[in-house]
């Protein structure tokens, strides 16, 4: 059974680089210096997340069962998981509150609801 490549040093964190890449079918061996794709630096539970995310296709309901947490927990996930792969968001705030109307104007919470999210 073949393990997975891990992206970040067991040691002292950094990012790991591969030097060799090999071809179990004809034995071709490749050494140089390649760069690890931004997914292989993703923790185990930041892959999963995704993993999750795309096959509900980014509904936060079907995620918010699939996992058993709340919308704020699903939402934390998501911006904790484009910041590792390297996006940064200039205003967590402002989208979390936009988040929330849009919830209460589609109907998904009550207004209790959203004004209990909105003091967290």
């Amino acid at each position: 059974m073949k393990k997975e490549i891990i992206g970040k040093c067991p040691v002292c964190s950094e990012n790991l680089e591969a030097v060799r890449l090999y071809c179990n079918s004809c034995g071709t061996a490749v050494e140089g210096n390649f760069r690890l794709c931004r997914f292989c630096y993703l923790t185990k539970e930041q892959k999963e997340f995704a993993e999750i995310f795309i096959k509900n296709r980014g509904n936060i309901k079907e995620i918010e069962k699939d996992l058993g947490i709340s919308y704020p927990t699903v939402k934390n996930k998501l911006e904790n998981l484009i910041e590792a792969l390297g996006y940064k968001r200039e205003s967590k705030n402002s989208d979390f509150k936009k988040d929330i109307l849009e919830r209460l104007y589609k109907g998904e919470i009550t207004t209790e609801e959203a004004i209990g999210l909105l003091k967290e």
